[in-house]
């Protein structure tokens, strides 16, 4: 007990070899082997289906995953470099390296661009007047769809989608491009480097937060042409944050089994990111219940049916799930001081939450079509949801181990370095 006191009151220091552990292999390996695995199921399912059109809806909840994943990513490192803190010094590598597989999103949502026809009503629909009449569409979609064309049309929506690739791509290079930089420069410029970092995240996220905006309206949200919401793009950014915290903790904690991180992350930041991630979820049930209440309240016709399509005909089952999974499991968990401290209980919380974040928005996109609309039932597509975004996120996974690979995990002239690697006090 002597000889543990005396050496916890000196500082660590970092081993020479800052690159990712040589078991990073494996999970790259472990993700090919599931993402193939999955592969295989969701072709089975297909095909006991008899169509794809549950593959190309999965596939749009992937999409959706993997987007906040490596885009979401970009935002976090931006919300960083302008905040500051120490848990930046831990987190800083993975979301750089989050934002490097954007490539990867990007082959994704072409999927997306050349099926839309098959995903969006507003697609399909050429002469209103003949949709209409045929009874392809009812007057309220006729309508949006009449009043939304200038915006809701295959060009915008390919023109737009690309735009914003551009301009994520653009902020995902520069800040990586910076970073490397940074790493060559000598300590004595850090402030040069924080000022500048903070100079370029700044406006960085005010207009991630509008392209993003303009992203889900187009994947997500023109599923129903009829659906407006002023919040509808702030609730995808709180729940990017969401679950980017959550799996940045599950790295976070994997890594710490090998150096470097076994001696970065300390129990003290592995607290605060828990409670970090605590906000997170508070956000999100804030605004998902503000914009129910406000909607609901208001009693008006153009609004409530989105609604009454995720309620009614069983799906009452599932958002009393979807709250229970998104909100009230994690929020009860993470009130635990224990649990926030113990790597493999908030590991298992992280993972739920990514979980409940794929049912949620399962929950969004399903009854969009007209056979799931107040119409919850079981059919072999339907498992195509459990299916193909698990391929996704798997393939998604072995391309971000590349990516964490190719750069050392710390970035040593932070100025937190010398802070994160004192000894902890001995009540923590």
């Amino acid at each position: 007990m002597a000889h543990e006191a005396h050496a916890a009151t000196h500082a660590r220091t970092l081993p020479a070899n800052l690159g990712a552990p040589s078991f990073v292999d494996g999970w790259k390996a472990r993700a090919l082997m599931l993402g193939a695995i999955f592969s295989v199921i969701a072709a089975l399912l297909a095909f006991a289906d008899g169509s794809i059109e549950h593959v190309l809806r999965a596939w749009v909840l992937g999409l959706m995953m993997t987007f906040g994943f490596a885009v979401g990513g970009l935002t976090l490192l931006m919300v960083q470099y302008v905040s500051g803190g120490k848990w930046g010094l831990l987190l800083r590598r993975p979301l750089e390296a989050m934002s490097r597989t954007l490539p990867l999103v990007f082959a994704y949502w072409l999927v997306v661009a050349f099926e839309m026809k098959k995903l969006y009503l507003w697609a399909q629909v050429g002469d209103v007047a003949a949709a209409l009449k045929s009874g392809l569409i009812n007057e309220a979609q006729a309508h949006a769809i009449e009043f939304k064309r200038p915006m809701l049309n295959p060009g915008a929506f390919v023109w737009v989608s690309l735009l914003c690739f551009a301009i994520w791509a653009f902020y995902a290079w520069r800040l990586n491009t910076l970073g490397l930089k940074r790493d060559s420069d000598s300590e004595a410029n850090t402030p040069y480097w924080i000022k500048k970092m903070e100079n370029i995240s700044g406006p960085g996220i005010v207009v991630y937060s509008l392209t993003m905006t303009a992203a889900v309206i187009y994947w997500v949200m023109s599923m129903d042409p009829t659906w407006y919401s002023s919040v509808y793009g702030l609730l995808f950014l709180v729940g990017q944050g969401y679950s980017v915290l959550a799996l940045s903790i599950i790295i976070a904690i994997g890594l710490s089994k090998a150096e470097p991180f076994k001696t970065l992350l300390r129990q003290t930041e592995q607290h605060d990111l828990g409670k970090f991630t605590f906000a997170f979820v508070m956000l999100n049930i804030y605004l998902a219940f503000g914009q129910f209440l406000i909607i609901w309240s208001g009693n008006l016709p153009e609004e409530i049916p989105w609604y009454l399509d995720r309620i009614r005909g069983h799906w009452g089952i599932i958002i009393t799930l979807d709250f229970m999974f998104h909100w009230l499991i994690p929020f009860s968990l993470l009130l635990s001081r224990d649990i926030k401290r113990n790597k493999k209980r908030l590991v298992h919380v992280c993972q739920w939450m990514l979980f409940a974040k794929a049912f949620d928005l399962f929950w969004l996109i399903e009854p969009n079509y007209k056979d799931a609309a107040r119409n919850l039932h079981f059919s072999w597509g339907i498992l195509e949801y459990a299916a193909v975004p698990a391929a996704m996120i798997a393939f998604w996974v072995a391309f971000f181990c590349t990516r964490l690979q190719a750069r050392p995990l710390v970035q040593t002239n932070d100025p937190h370095l010398a802070e994160i690697l004192e000894p902890e006090h001995a009540h923590a």
